[in-house]
C-alpha cells in the first residue's frame, strides 16, 4: 500500500497538517514555519513528500522525503 504525501495548507485562521486524502487534520499550528516542521519527520518516516500550499491554496512548494530513482536537481539551496 503506498503511503500518501503530507500537505499543509492554511485553514481559516491556522496552518493544518493533513495527509492526502484524510478528511481531518493532524494537527494544527498558528504559523507555516511550524506546521512544516512538524510534518517533515512523518514525511521522513514513511517516505513521502511535504506539499506546502500558500495562503491562496496554490502548491508553493514541495521536499520530497522517499525513494526516488532519479531525484530532481534542487535548485532551491
Amino acid at each position: 500500500m503506498a503511503q500518501k504525501n503530507i500537505h499543509v495548507i492554511k485553514n481559516n485562521d491556522v496552518w493544518q497538517v493533513k495527509r492526502e486524502g484524510s478528511q481531518r487534520a493532524s494537527k494544527n499550528f498558528d504559523t507555516q514555519k511550524e506546521a512544516i516542521q512538524y510534518a517533515i519527520p512523518g514525511a521522513k518516516k514513511d517516505h513521502v513528500e511535504v506539499v506546502i500550499h500558500g495562503r491562496d491554496g496554490k502548491i508553493r512548494d514541495k521536499d520530497s522525503y522517499g525513494n526516488d530513482p532519479i531525484p530532481p536537481r534542487d535548485r532551491k539551496y
